[in-house]
């Protein structure tokens, strides 16, 4: 059903700054700033500079992003790790699994951010193997990939939500079905989907899921997460681990490693407390501006862009269809740094990958704003692939 498209960055726009200047339409790479993560951040600011080292207080604004993710993925605070980045989550978590008993596979789609793939085959070091599930030409990977590598020996699946390359999105659910009957958890990356819409672990079924505030949340660099079921919690023991992630913090006990009975035992060092703010504001915000309107909402703008590219002779290699696309849309280009650079002349900002543009809107981007992208590639006919 068609939406508005006025309506929804007619409420919120003007709490972006950026757009008084640029045309931003990159949040695949980072949201824009908001006027309440500025304020976030002047709150870290005079509390520092109030308080010196209010320490207890900063660990209650960490339990505070805790509560805020788990309820933004429909998880308990205690199945969710606050870390740094989703490296650190994910390292955490894999260097704790065992692979043994015949299990020594980890199976990773082609359409993994580097993380993910490097996490994998760093394994390799601990006997482990690692499958990769290719795409096909058309740049989709059917669940009958999946199913041909998937086996008794697969002691881990991971799959991204939509891929950072070329926007289209997997079939978690499906993947999770077919990794459950052999007998191995999922791990879903949605750094490209948290906060474009709408994210619930229990209907997707996943074991582990890891993101970031970064892109759609509005959140900044610094402050990722990563979700344990948690009837799995306590049989993953992580090598790679930090004070914050023991039983007591307070305890400072250096002769013995005892790690949280809940999804805490995947975090390390010193929380990124300036980032513990801005997730805050930026999650609070995304939930007030509202995840789904904001999915219905860039769908319509996808769908202007997809309609423009194709008039103008280009093509899209992301997948219209809704259930096999997210936010990010990626347009083929013969010399994407030069299109990337024409655009950014005119105040357009967006961002490349292999030899793709990538076009990502969010909730506070308007029809004008893709209009103005395809005026660039209109003028740049000769850059489209």
């Amino acid at each position: 059903m068609a939406v508005s498209l006025d309506a929804l960055p007619a409420r919120i726009r003007h709490r972006f700054p950026v757009f008084e200047r640029q045309v931003y339409i990159n949040s695949c790479s980072q949201g824009a700033l908001s006027d309440s993560v500025r304020e976030a951040y002047a709150r870290y600011l005079d509390d520092w500079d109030e308080h010196g080292a209010p320490w207890e207080y900063w660990v209650g604004r960490l339990e505070a992003v805790r509560s805020a993710i788990a309820g933004l993925v429909n998880a308990d605070e205690d199945e969710i790790a606050v870390t740094t980045s989703v490296s650190a989550g994910v390292s955490s978590l894999v260097s704790g699994l065992r692979f043994g008993d015949g299990r020594d596979t980890i199976v990773v789609s082609d359409f993994e951010f580097p993380t993910i793939g490097q996490i994998s085959h760093a394994q390799e070091r601990r006997g482990v193997r690692v499958v990769h599930v290719p795409a096909e030409p058309d740049g989709t990977i059917p669940l009958e990939r999946f199913e041909a590598l998937i086996d008794e020996r697969t002691a881990l699946v991971a799959v991204t939500h939509v891929c950072f390359r070329n926007g289209g999105r997997l079939d978690v659910e499906g993947i999770g079905r077919i990794a459950h009957e052999a007998g191995a958890p999922v791990l879903v990356d949605a750094y490209q989907t948290i906060g474009s819409l709408p994210i619930d672990v229990r209907a997707l079924d996943c074991d582990f899921l890891a993101a970031g505030v970064l892109k759609y949340l509005l959140g900044s660099a610094g402050l990722g997460f990563l979700y344990c079921r948690r009837e799995l919690v306590q049989g993953i023991e992580p090598t790679a681990t930090g004070w914050f992630a023991d039983r007591n913090i307070f305890e400072m006990d250096i002769h013995d490693y005892s790690p949280s009975a809940t999804a805490r035992r995947f975090e390390a060092g010193t929380p990124p407390v300036p980032a513990t703010y801005a997730a805050i504001a930026g999650i609070e915000l995304m939930q007030e501006i509202g995840i789904a309107e904001t999915e219905a909402h860039v769908r319509e703008l996808n769908a202007l862009l997809h309609d423009g590219v194709e008039e103008l002779g280009g093509r899209i290699a992301t997948p219209r269809a809704p259930e096999r696309s997210g936010a990010l849309v990626c347009i083929p280009s013969t010399d994407v740094d030069a299109l990337v650079a024409a655009l950014a002349a005119e105040n357009v900002v967006t961002s490349s990958r292999d030899d793709k543009l990538r076009v990502s809107a969010h909730c506070y981007n308007t029809a004008e704003d893709v209009q103005a992208v395809l005026d660039v590639l209109a003028a740049n006919r000769k850059l489209l692939a």
